[in-house]
Protein backbone atom coordinates (compact mmCIF):
# COMPACT_ATOMS: atom_id res chain seq x y z
CA UNK A 1 0.00 0.00 0.00
CA UNK A 2 2.57 2.57 -1.05
CA UNK A 3 1.88 5.39 -3.35
CA UNK A 4 3.89 5.51 -6.95
CA UNK A 5 5.18 8.87 -5.68
CA UNK A 6 6.07 9.75 -1.94
CA UNK A 7 4.87 12.86 -0.56
CA UNK A 8 7.53 14.65 1.02
CA UNK A 9 7.16 14.64 4.74
CA UNK A 10 7.59 17.84 6.53
CA UNK A 11 7.78 16.44 9.87
CA UNK A 12 10.81 18.30 12.30
CA UNK A 13 13.54 16.35 13.90
CA UNK A 14 12.40 14.90 16.76
CA UNK A 15 13.88 16.99 19.69
CA UNK A 16 15.40 14.24 21.50
CA UNK A 17 18.14 14.24 18.63
CA UNK A 18 18.11 17.20 18.21
CA UNK A 19 19.48 17.51 22.11
CA UNK A 20 21.79 14.82 21.31
CA UNK A 21 23.18 16.31 18.12
CA UNK A 22 23.54 19.82 19.98
CA UNK A 23 25.56 17.96 23.10
CA UNK A 24 27.33 15.54 20.40
CA UNK A 25 28.67 18.99 18.16
CA UNK A 26 29.56 20.64 21.38
CA UNK A 27 31.81 18.08 22.48
CA UNK A 28 33.43 17.30 19.51
CA UNK A 29 33.83 21.00 19.15
CA UNK A 30 35.50 21.00 23.11
CA UNK A 31 37.80 17.92 21.79
CA UNK A 32 35.88 15.09 23.02
CA UNK A 33 34.32 12.08 21.35
CA UNK A 34 30.91 12.26 20.33
CA UNK A 35 27.96 10.67 22.31
CA UNK A 36 25.60 7.86 21.12
CA UNK A 37 22.87 6.02 22.49
CA UNK A 38 22.15 3.14 20.15
CA UNK A 39 18.52 2.65 20.34
CA UNK A 40 17.53 -0.59 22.15
CA UNK A 41 16.07 -3.39 19.71
CA UNK A 42 12.16 -3.42 20.54
CA UNK A 43 11.86 -6.94 21.35
CA UNK A 44 10.61 -9.73 18.83
CA UNK A 45 6.73 -9.30 18.24
CA UNK A 46 4.86 -12.44 18.29
CA UNK A 47 4.09 -14.35 15.24
CA UNK A 48 0.82 -13.61 13.97
CA UNK A 49 -1.40 -16.94 13.52
CA UNK A 50 -3.12 -17.18 10.24
CA UNK A 51 -7.03 -15.90 10.64
CA UNK A 52 -9.62 -18.23 9.35
CA UNK A 53 -13.11 -17.67 8.59
CA UNK A 54 -15.00 -19.25 10.87
CA UNK A 55 -17.28 -22.06 9.11
CA UNK A 56 -20.79 -23.41 10.55
CA UNK A 57 -21.83 -26.65 9.28
CA UNK A 58 -25.49 -27.10 8.53
CA UNK A 59 -27.46 -29.25 11.07
CA UNK A 60 -28.48 -32.43 9.23
CA UNK A 61 -32.28 -32.58 8.58
CA UNK A 62 -34.11 -34.90 11.08
CA UNK A 63 -35.15 -38.84 9.97
CA UNK A 64 -38.56 -38.44 8.60
CA UNK A 65 -41.01 -41.64 8.20
CA UNK A 66 -40.22 -43.59 4.65
CA UNK A 67 -42.93 -42.18 2.00
CA UNK A 68 -45.55 -44.47 0.72
CA UNK A 69 -43.87 -46.50 -2.39
CA UNK A 70 -44.58 -44.12 -5.84
CA UNK A 71 -47.09 -45.40 -8.08
CA UNK A 72 -45.42 -47.13 -10.99
CA UNK A 73 -47.12 -45.38 -13.63
CA UNK A 74 -46.51 -41.84 -12.49
CA UNK A 75 -43.22 -40.30 -11.01
CA UNK A 76 -43.12 -37.49 -8.41
CA UNK A 77 -40.55 -34.63 -8.79
CA UNK A 78 -39.20 -32.76 -5.49
CA UNK A 79 -39.12 -29.49 -5.07
CA UNK A 80 -37.06 -26.99 -2.65
CA UNK A 81 -39.02 -24.56 -0.32
CA UNK A 82 -38.58 -20.83 -1.03
CA UNK A 83 -35.76 -19.65 1.27
CA UNK A 84 -37.52 -17.52 4.19
CA UNK A 85 -37.46 -13.44 3.12
CA UNK A 86 -34.75 -11.53 5.30
CA UNK A 87 -35.96 -8.37 6.87
CA UNK A 88 -33.78 -5.34 5.63
CA UNK A 89 -32.37 -3.42 8.79
CA UNK A 90 -31.17 0.04 7.81
CA UNK A 91 -31.64 3.92 8.43
CA UNK A 92 -34.04 5.78 6.54
CA UNK A 93 -32.53 8.57 6.13
CA UNK A 94 -28.44 10.28 7.21
CA UNK A 95 -28.85 11.15 10.26
CA UNK A 96 -26.25 12.16 13.52
CA UNK A 97 -26.76 11.49 17.36
CA UNK A 98 -24.58 13.27 20.05
CA UNK A 99 -23.92 11.60 23.28
CA UNK A 100 -22.70 13.94 26.04
CA UNK A 101 -21.68 13.19 29.34
CA UNK A 102 -19.50 15.52 31.74
CA UNK A 103 -16.05 14.39 30.36
CA UNK A 104 -17.24 13.69 26.37
CA UNK A 105 -18.92 15.19 23.64
CA UNK A 106 -19.24 12.29 20.94
CA UNK A 107 -21.17 12.73 17.37
CA UNK A 108 -21.95 9.29 15.92
CA UNK A 109 -23.71 9.07 11.99
CA UNK A 110 -25.55 6.76 11.16
CA UNK A 111 -23.64 5.93 7.37
CA UNK A 112 -21.04 3.38 8.49
CA UNK A 113 -22.40 3.78 11.98
CA UNK A 114 -19.24 5.59 12.75
CA UNK A 115 -18.09 8.71 14.97
CA UNK A 116 -17.46 11.89 13.26
CA UNK A 117 -16.51 13.97 16.46
CA UNK A 118 -14.62 12.96 19.90
CA UNK A 119 -14.22 16.23 21.90
CA UNK A 120 -12.65 16.43 25.36
CA UNK A 121 -14.38 18.96 27.32
CA UNK A 122 -11.84 19.74 29.75
CA UNK A 123 -9.08 20.33 27.37
CA UNK A 124 -8.35 22.61 24.67
CA UNK A 125 -6.12 22.56 21.86
CA UNK A 126 -3.13 25.00 21.34
CA UNK A 127 -5.53 27.54 19.75
CA UNK A 128 -8.02 27.64 22.70
CA UNK A 129 -10.39 25.39 20.56
CA UNK A 130 -12.20 22.42 22.06
CA UNK A 131 -9.80 19.35 21.72
CA UNK A 132 -10.81 17.44 19.27
CA UNK A 133 -8.86 13.77 18.79
CA UNK A 134 -10.27 13.10 15.36
CA UNK A 135 -8.69 13.82 12.20
CA UNK A 136 -11.63 16.38 9.93
CA UNK A 137 -9.23 16.27 7.83
CA UNK A 138 -8.62 13.15 7.01
CA UNK A 139 -12.42 12.13 5.97
CA UNK A 140 -11.74 9.95 3.05
CA UNK A 141 -9.96 7.42 4.99
CA UNK A 142 -12.73 6.83 7.01
CA UNK A 143 -14.04 7.78 10.47
CA UNK A 144 -13.37 5.83 13.73
CA UNK A 145 -15.44 2.83 14.55
CA UNK A 146 -15.48 1.75 9.88
CA UNK A 147 -15.62 -2.44 9.53
CA UNK A 148 -12.12 -3.31 8.83
CA UNK A 149 -10.94 -6.87 6.80
CA UNK A 150 -7.48 -8.60 6.27
CA UNK A 151 -6.00 -7.50 2.72
CA UNK A 152 -6.74 -7.47 0.53
CA UNK A 153 -10.38 -7.75 1.09
CA UNK A 154 -12.47 -4.54 1.59
CA UNK A 155 -15.08 -3.43 3.90
CA UNK A 156 -15.84 -0.06 1.93
CA UNK A 157 -19.16 -1.28 0.67
CA UNK A 158 -20.26 -1.98 3.99
CA UNK A 159 -19.14 1.48 5.78
CA UNK A 160 -21.22 3.06 3.49
CA UNK A 161 -24.28 1.28 4.14
CA UNK A 162 -26.62 3.71 6.82
CA UNK A 163 -26.77 1.79 9.82
CA UNK A 164 -30.25 1.80 11.67
CA UNK A 165 -29.24 3.71 15.37
CA UNK A 166 -31.11 3.26 18.53
CA UNK A 167 -30.06 4.96 21.62
CA UNK A 168 -30.69 3.97 24.72
CA UNK A 169 -32.62 5.39 27.88
CA UNK A 170 -30.22 7.19 29.13
CA UNK A 171 -28.47 8.21 26.56
CA UNK A 172 -25.56 7.26 27.13
CA UNK A 173 -25.12 4.37 24.83
CA UNK A 174 -25.95 3.62 21.14
CA UNK A 175 -25.89 0.60 19.23
CA UNK A 176 -25.92 0.83 15.04
CA UNK A 177 -27.49 -2.09 12.88
CA UNK A 178 -27.48 -3.01 9.13
CA UNK A 179 -29.05 -5.78 7.46
CA UNK A 180 -29.22 -5.98 3.83
CA UNK A 181 -27.14 -7.59 0.68
CA UNK A 182 -26.18 -10.99 3.02
CA UNK A 183 -24.59 -9.61 5.77
CA UNK A 184 -25.86 -8.54 8.95
CA UNK A 185 -23.84 -6.41 11.40
CA UNK A 186 -24.28 -4.38 14.77
CA UNK A 187 -21.40 -2.60 16.80
CA UNK A 188 -22.38 -0.79 20.31
CA UNK A 189 -20.96 1.80 22.33
CA UNK A 190 -21.36 2.78 25.52
CA UNK A 191 -20.29 5.88 28.14
CA UNK A 192 -20.39 6.27 31.96
CA UNK A 193 -20.68 9.44 33.41
CA UNK A 194 -17.35 10.75 34.80
CA UNK A 195 -15.03 7.97 33.05
CA UNK A 196 -12.46 8.08 30.33
CA UNK A 197 -13.65 4.46 29.62
CA UNK A 198 -16.32 3.30 27.38
CA UNK A 199 -17.83 -0.55 26.74
CA UNK A 200 -17.27 -1.60 22.57
CA UNK A 201 -18.66 -4.69 20.91
CA UNK A 202 -19.15 -5.31 17.50
CA UNK A 203 -20.07 -8.28 15.26
CA UNK A 204 -21.05 -9.24 11.89
CA UNK A 205 -22.26 -12.16 9.65
CA UNK A 206 -21.62 -12.36 6.13
CA UNK A 207 -23.96 -14.73 4.18
CA UNK A 208 -25.01 -16.49 7.14
CA UNK A 209 -20.95 -17.04 8.47
CA UNK A 210 -19.37 -15.16 11.41
CA UNK A 211 -16.50 -12.70 9.82
CA UNK A 212 -13.47 -11.89 11.80
CA UNK A 213 -13.12 -8.10 11.57
CA UNK A 214 -11.53 -4.92 12.94
CA UNK A 215 -13.02 -1.11 14.13
CA UNK A 216 -10.81 1.40 12.82
CA UNK A 217 -9.58 4.94 13.70
CA UNK A 218 -7.77 6.40 10.65
CA UNK A 219 -5.80 9.39 10.12
CA UNK A 220 -4.09 10.40 13.52
CA UNK A 221 -5.37 11.01 16.80
CA UNK A 222 -4.99 13.79 18.96
CA UNK A 223 -4.15 16.79 19.23
CA UNK A 224 -3.74 17.99 15.41
CA UNK A 225 -3.00 22.17 15.79
CA UNK A 226 0.40 21.64 17.03
CA UNK A 227 3.57 22.47 14.52
CA UNK A 228 4.49 18.56 14.18
CA UNK A 229 1.59 16.93 15.14
CA UNK A 230 2.36 13.85 13.50
CA UNK A 231 5.83 12.93 14.27
CA UNK A 232 3.83 13.09 17.84
CA UNK A 233 1.85 10.64 17.29
CA UNK A 234 2.35 6.63 17.46
CA UNK A 235 0.27 3.42 17.59
CA UNK A 236 1.08 1.64 20.83
CA UNK A 237 0.72 -1.75 22.53
CA UNK A 238 1.61 -3.67 25.30
CA UNK A 239 2.74 -7.75 25.75
CA UNK A 240 1.20 -9.50 28.51
CA UNK A 241 3.77 -12.11 28.79
CA UNK A 242 6.81 -10.26 27.98
CA UNK A 243 5.73 -7.18 29.47
CA UNK A 244 7.38 -4.64 26.99
CA UNK A 245 6.03 -1.71 25.35
CA UNK A 246 6.14 -1.44 21.74
CA UNK A 247 5.85 1.74 19.32
CA UNK A 248 4.55 1.59 15.93
CA UNK A 249 5.51 4.92 14.03
CA UNK A 250 3.33 5.92 10.58
CA UNK A 251 6.99 4.77 8.97
CA UNK A 252 6.88 1.50 9.72
CA UNK A 253 3.74 0.99 7.61
CA UNK A 254 5.31 3.03 4.80
CA UNK A 255 4.97 0.08 2.05
CA UNK A 256 2.37 -2.08 3.90
CA UNK A 257 -0.06 -2.28 6.59
CA UNK A 258 1.87 -3.82 9.91
CA UNK A 259 -0.22 -6.38 11.60
CA UNK A 260 0.71 -7.65 15.07
CA UNK A 261 -1.80 -10.25 16.49
CA UNK A 262 -0.96 -11.30 20.66
CA UNK A 263 -2.15 -11.20 23.99
CA UNK A 264 -2.23 -7.59 24.97
CA UNK A 265 -2.80 -5.64 27.89
CA UNK A 266 -3.98 -2.70 26.00
CA UNK A 267 -3.59 -1.73 22.20
CA UNK A 268 -4.19 1.78 20.28
CA UNK A 269 -3.36 4.66 19.38
CA UNK A 270 -1.40 7.92 20.98
CA UNK A 271 0.19 11.09 20.62
CA UNK A 272 2.33 13.15 23.75
CA UNK A 273 -0.80 13.88 25.80
CA UNK A 274 -3.32 11.15 24.93
CA UNK A 275 -4.02 8.14 24.13
CA UNK A 276 -7.23 5.75 22.71
CA UNK A 277 -6.47 2.46 24.09
CA UNK A 278 -8.50 -1.07 23.77
CA UNK A 279 -8.40 -3.20 26.67
CA UNK A 280 -8.91 -6.56 25.54
CA UNK A 281 -9.17 -9.53 27.73
CA UNK A 282 -5.75 -10.53 28.35
CA UNK A 283 -6.29 -14.26 27.87
CA UNK A 284 -7.90 -13.91 23.87
CA UNK A 285 -5.28 -13.04 21.28
CA UNK A 286 -6.20 -9.48 19.75
CA UNK A 287 -5.01 -7.68 16.74
CA UNK A 288 -3.16 -4.37 16.02
CA UNK A 289 -3.38 -3.25 12.68
CA UNK A 290 -0.94 0.25 11.80
CA UNK A 291 -1.17 2.06 8.60
CA UNK A 292 0.31 4.84 7.00
CA UNK A 293 -2.51 7.84 6.39
CA UNK A 294 -1.07 10.73 4.21
CA UNK A 295 -3.07 13.72 4.62
CA UNK A 296 -3.21 17.25 5.69
CA UNK A 297 -1.91 18.71 8.45
CA UNK A 298 -3.92 21.56 10.25
CA UNK A 299 -1.24 23.87 10.63
CA UNK A 300 0.24 24.81 6.72
CA UNK A 301 -2.34 22.13 4.78
CA UNK A 302 0.91 20.21 3.78
CA UNK A 303 0.55 16.16 3.61
CA UNK A 304 2.40 14.66 6.75
CA UNK A 305 2.26 10.37 7.46
CA UNK A 306 -0.09 10.23 10.01
CA UNK A 307 -0.81 6.61 12.24
CA UNK A 308 -3.83 4.84 11.43
CA UNK A 309 -4.92 1.97 13.63
CA UNK A 310 -7.28 -1.14 13.09
CA UNK A 311 -8.11 -3.20 16.62
CA UNK A 312 -10.21 -6.38 16.91
CA UNK A 313 -9.70 -9.39 14.95
CA UNK A 314 -12.35 -11.33 15.54
CA UNK A 315 -15.95 -12.46 14.53
CA UNK A 316 -17.52 -10.55 18.12
CA UNK A 317 -15.13 -8.40 19.46
CA UNK A 318 -15.73 -6.91 22.72
CA UNK A 319 -13.11 -4.65 24.83
CA UNK A 320 -12.93 -1.74 27.05
CA UNK A 321 -12.13 1.66 25.32
CA UNK A 322 -10.06 4.41 27.04
CA UNK A 323 -10.14 7.84 25.72
CA UNK A 324 -8.55 10.80 27.53
CA UNK A 325 -5.43 11.91 29.11
CA UNK A 326 -1.74 10.24 29.74
CA UNK A 327 -2.37 11.04 33.53
CA UNK A 328 -0.38 8.38 35.44
CA UNK A 329 -2.79 8.39 38.32
CA UNK A 330 -5.62 8.01 35.98
CA UNK A 331 -3.91 5.26 34.23
CA UNK A 332 -2.85 3.66 37.53
CA UNK A 333 -6.66 3.70 38.51
CA UNK A 334 -7.61 1.93 35.64
CA UNK A 335 -4.97 -0.85 35.16
CA UNK A 336 -1.20 -0.83 36.47
CA UNK A 337 -0.35 -1.59 33.52
CA UNK A 338 -1.34 1.53 31.80
CA UNK A 339 1.15 3.95 33.66
CA UNK A 340 3.61 2.17 31.27
CA UNK A 341 1.64 4.46 28.48
CA UNK A 342 3.86 7.23 30.00
CA UNK A 343 6.79 6.81 28.07
CA UNK A 344 9.59 8.60 29.53
CA UNK A 345 12.34 7.21 26.78
CA UNK A 346 16.29 5.74 27.37
CA UNK A 347 16.63 7.73 30.44
CA UNK A 348 13.53 6.59 32.64
CA UNK A 349 15.51 5.81 35.30
CA UNK A 350 16.44 9.27 35.64
CA UNK A 351 13.29 10.39 34.22
CA UNK A 352 10.81 9.30 36.53
CA UNK A 353 12.35 10.42 39.89
CA UNK A 354 12.52 13.87 38.08
CA UNK A 355 8.71 13.76 37.02
CA UNK A 356 7.51 12.14 40.78
CA UNK A 357 10.02 15.48 42.42
CA UNK A 358 8.28 18.08 40.40
CA UNK A 359 4.50 16.76 40.66
CA UNK A 360 5.40 16.37 44.57
CA UNK A 361 7.10 19.90 44.62
CA UNK A 362 4.39 21.57 42.66
CA UNK A 363 1.03 19.96 44.64
CA UNK A 364 2.75 20.43 47.78
CA UNK A 365 4.49 23.81 47.76
CA UNK A 366 4.80 25.83 44.98
CA UNK A 367 1.78 25.28 42.53
CA UNK A 368 3.25 26.97 39.72
CA UNK A 369 5.14 24.82 37.36
CA UNK A 370 7.05 27.29 35.62
CA UNK A 371 8.32 28.21 39.18
CA UNK A 372 9.02 24.43 40.20
CA UNK A 373 11.02 23.58 37.17
CA UNK A 374 13.71 26.77 38.00
CA UNK A 375 13.96 25.33 41.53
CA UNK A 376 14.17 21.70 40.58
CA UNK A 377 16.85 23.05 37.89
CA UNK A 378 18.75 24.88 40.43
CA UNK A 379 19.20 21.62 42.52
CA UNK A 380 19.91 19.15 39.35
CA UNK A 381 22.50 22.00 39.12
CA UNK A 382 24.28 21.93 42.52
CA UNK A 383 23.90 17.94 42.55
CA UNK A 384 25.96 17.77 39.86
CA UNK A 385 28.22 20.62 41.18
CA UNK A 386 31.27 18.18 41.52
CA UNK A 387 31.49 17.16 37.67
CA UNK A 388 31.06 21.00 37.21
CA UNK A 389 33.96 21.73 39.47
CA UNK A 390 35.99 18.72 37.88
CA UNK A 391 35.53 20.55 34.46
CA UNK A 392 36.16 23.85 35.11
CA UNK A 393 39.18 22.56 36.96
CA UNK A 394 40.20 20.57 33.52
CA UNK A 395 39.42 23.20 31.39
CA UNK A 396 41.69 26.16 33.48
CA UNK A 397 44.73 23.74 33.86
CA UNK A 398 44.21 23.10 29.43
CA UNK A 399 43.97 27.16 29.07
CA UNK A 400 47.39 27.32 31.40
CA UNK A 401 49.41 24.90 28.77
CA UNK A 402 48.47 26.53 25.98
CA UNK A 403 51.81 28.32 24.98
CA UNK A 404 53.25 25.12 25.65
CA UNK A 405 50.65 23.53 23.14
CA UNK A 406 51.57 26.52 20.55
CA UNK A 407 55.10 25.92 20.90
CA UNK A 408 54.29 22.15 20.07
CA UNK A 409 52.08 22.94 17.23
CA UNK A 410 54.29 25.29 15.75
CA UNK A 411 57.29 23.02 15.37
CA UNK A 412 55.52 20.55 13.35
CA UNK A 413 53.45 22.97 11.47
CA UNK A 414 53.73 22.50 7.66
CA UNK A 415 53.73 18.90 7.91
CA UNK A 416 52.02 16.76 6.29
CA UNK A 417 49.72 14.11 7.71
CA UNK A 418 51.09 11.74 5.98
CA UNK A 419 54.41 12.70 7.48
CA UNK A 420 55.65 10.06 10.09
CA UNK A 421 57.24 12.75 12.04
CA UNK A 422 53.76 13.96 12.30
CA UNK A 423 53.28 11.54 15.08
CA UNK A 424 55.76 13.08 17.42
CA UNK A 425 53.54 15.77 17.86
CA UNK A 426 51.01 13.67 19.08
CA UNK A 427 53.30 12.15 21.50
CA UNK A 428 54.40 15.44 22.58
CA UNK A 429 51.34 16.89 23.32
CA UNK A 430 50.63 13.31 25.48
CA UNK A 431 53.75 13.53 27.07
CA UNK A 432 53.08 17.12 28.32
CA UNK A 433 49.62 16.36 29.28
CA UNK A 434 51.15 13.17 31.69
CA UNK A 435 53.55 15.63 32.95
CA UNK A 436 50.92 18.09 34.71
CA UNK A 437 48.53 15.60 35.77
CA UNK A 438 45.43 16.40 32.86
CA UNK A 439 43.16 14.55 31.28
CA UNK A 440 42.81 16.36 27.73
CA UNK A 441 39.24 14.80 27.98
CA UNK A 442 38.97 16.51 31.57
CA UNK A 443 36.40 18.98 30.40
CA UNK A 444 34.51 17.00 28.51
CA UNK A 445 33.28 13.54 30.05
CA UNK A 446 31.56 15.44 32.92
CA UNK A 447 29.72 17.69 30.33
CA UNK A 448 28.67 14.18 28.22
CA UNK A 449 27.92 12.77 31.76
CA UNK A 450 25.08 15.62 32.25
CA UNK A 451 23.51 14.48 28.95
CA UNK A 452 21.13 11.52 30.36
CA UNK A 453 19.61 14.32 32.88
CA UNK A 454 18.98 16.84 30.11
CA UNK A 455 17.48 14.53 27.46
CA UNK A 456 15.60 13.03 30.70
CA UNK A 457 13.72 16.31 31.42
CA UNK A 458 12.91 16.75 28.29
CA UNK A 459 10.92 13.30 27.82
CA UNK A 460 9.91 14.70 31.30
CA UNK A 461 8.38 18.11 29.63
CA UNK A 462 7.15 16.48 26.47
CA UNK A 463 5.06 13.34 27.88
CA UNK A 464 3.61 14.60 31.33
CA UNK A 465 0.02 15.80 31.23
CA UNK A 466 0.39 18.26 34.50
CA UNK A 467 3.06 20.65 31.95
CA UNK A 468 0.35 20.90 29.23
CA UNK A 469 -1.32 24.06 29.59
CA UNK A 470 0.67 25.30 32.83
CA UNK A 471 1.21 28.72 32.38
CA UNK A 472 4.05 30.96 34.26
CA UNK A 473 4.41 34.65 34.05
CA UNK A 474 3.85 35.85 30.21
CA UNK A 475 4.20 31.94 29.41
CA UNK A 476 0.65 30.30 28.77
CA UNK A 477 1.42 26.72 28.39
CA UNK A 478 4.64 25.55 29.00
CA UNK A 479 4.24 22.68 26.78
CA UNK A 480 4.50 24.80 23.80
CA UNK A 481 6.99 28.00 22.29
CA UNK A 482 7.45 31.09 23.98
CA UNK A 483 5.23 33.67 21.57
CA UNK A 484 7.53 36.46 22.44
CA UNK A 485 10.75 34.44 21.99
CA UNK A 486 11.70 36.11 25.53
CA UNK A 487 13.40 32.77 26.70
CA UNK A 488 15.37 31.38 23.60
CA UNK A 489 16.72 34.71 23.02
CA UNK A 490 17.80 34.92 26.81
CA UNK A 491 19.11 31.55 26.58
CA UNK A 492 21.58 32.69 23.81
CA UNK A 493 22.28 35.90 25.91
CA UNK A 494 23.20 33.64 28.75
CA UNK A 495 24.95 31.21 26.75
CA UNK A 496 27.37 33.49 25.24
CA UNK A 497 28.19 35.04 28.51
CA UNK A 498 28.71 31.63 29.52
CA UNK A 499 30.93 30.73 27.04
CA UNK A 500 33.19 34.30 27.40
CA UNK A 501 33.75 33.39 31.20
CA UNK A 502 35.12 30.09 30.72
CA UNK A 503 38.86 29.21 30.55
CA UNK A 504 40.07 29.00 26.43
CA UNK A 505 40.99 25.32 26.18
CA UNK A 506 42.92 26.35 22.47
CA UNK A 507 44.62 29.51 20.96
CA UNK A 508 43.44 28.55 17.34
CA UNK A 509 42.01 31.54 16.26
CA UNK A 510 39.20 29.41 14.27
CA UNK A 511 38.01 27.21 17.25
CA UNK A 512 37.97 30.29 19.13
CA UNK A 513 35.51 31.42 16.46
CA UNK A 514 33.62 27.79 16.72
CA UNK A 515 33.37 28.16 20.18
CA UNK A 516 31.76 31.65 20.14
CA UNK A 517 28.95 30.00 17.28
CA UNK A 518 28.14 27.56 19.54
CA UNK A 519 25.27 29.41 21.55
CA UNK A 520 24.08 30.69 18.01
CA UNK A 521 23.84 27.06 17.05
CA UNK A 522 22.49 25.72 20.38
CA UNK A 523 19.89 28.98 19.77
CA UNK A 524 18.96 27.60 16.84
CA UNK A 525 18.12 24.46 17.62
CA UNK A 526 16.17 25.41 20.54
CA UNK A 527 14.07 28.37 19.12
CA UNK A 528 10.69 26.53 18.24
CA UNK A 529 10.50 23.89 21.54
CA UNK A 530 8.57 24.16 24.18
CA UNK A 531 8.97 26.69 26.82
CA UNK A 532 9.15 24.53 29.57
CA UNK A 533 12.55 23.10 28.36
CA UNK A 534 13.78 26.61 27.46
CA UNK A 535 13.55 27.91 30.77
CA UNK A 536 15.22 24.78 32.00
CA UNK A 537 18.14 25.60 30.42
CA UNK A 538 18.13 29.07 30.57
CA UNK A 539 17.88 28.28 34.87
CA UNK A 540 20.94 26.04 34.08
CA UNK A 541 22.93 28.80 32.28
CA UNK A 542 22.23 31.06 35.01
CA UNK A 543 23.14 29.11 37.29
CA UNK A 544 26.21 27.86 35.79
CA UNK A 545 27.02 31.60 35.44
CA UNK A 546 27.32 32.23 39.24
CA UNK A 547 29.36 29.00 39.46
CA UNK A 548 32.27 29.98 36.76
CA UNK A 549 31.82 33.47 38.61
CA UNK A 550 33.01 31.80 42.11
CA UNK A 551 35.67 29.62 40.58
CA UNK A 552 37.22 32.13 38.40
CA UNK A 553 37.21 34.20 41.77
CA UNK A 554 38.49 31.05 43.74
CA UNK A 555 41.25 30.29 40.68
CA UNK A 556 42.80 34.02 40.75
CA UNK A 557 46.59 33.63 42.47
CA UNK A 558 47.04 36.74 44.90
CA UNK A 559 49.67 39.17 43.12
CA UNK A 560 52.93 39.14 44.96
CA UNK A 561 53.46 42.16 47.36
CA UNK A 562 55.52 44.93 44.86
CA UNK A 563 58.88 45.57 46.86
CA UNK A 564 59.92 48.83 46.65
CA UNK A 565 63.29 49.17 44.65
CA UNK A 566 65.52 52.20 45.57
CA UNK A 567 66.65 54.25 43.22
CA UNK A 568 70.62 53.67 42.16
CA UNK A 569 71.87 57.08 42.87
CA UNK A 570 74.53 57.55 40.37
CA UNK A 571 78.27 58.53 41.50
Amino acid sequence: MSDSKKPQSNQEMPMEQRLMLAFGLMIVVLGGTSYFMPKPEPPAEPAKPPVKAVETTPAPAPATPPAPAPKPARATKSVAAPPAPVTKIAAAAEQSHVIETDLYKVTFHTTGGVIRSWILKRFKDSKGSPLELVNTKAGALGYPLQYSFHLPQTADPYNAAGHQATLSPDRLGITFEYRGEGWHGRKAIRFEQGSYIAQVSSELTIAGVPKPHLLTWRGGFGDFSVVGAASQQKNVYYLTNEGSLILKTADTAEKEPQSNRGRFDFAGIADGYFAALAIPDPNRDFELHTFQDKTANHVDGKTDPFPGMAIGGDTVNKFVFFTGPKDTDLLRRISPKLENLVDFGYFAPIARPLFLSLKWLNDSYIRNYGWTIVIVTVLINFLLLPLKLSSMKSMKQMSSLQPEIKKIQEKYSGMSMKDPRKANQNQEMMDLYKKHGINPMGGCMPMALQIPFFIAFYNVLSNAIELRGAPWLWVPDLSRLDGYYILPIAMVATQFWMQKMTPATTTDPAQQRMMLLMPLMLGFMFWSVMSGLVLYWLTGNVVGIIQQWFFNRMAQKPAAAAVPVSPTKKK
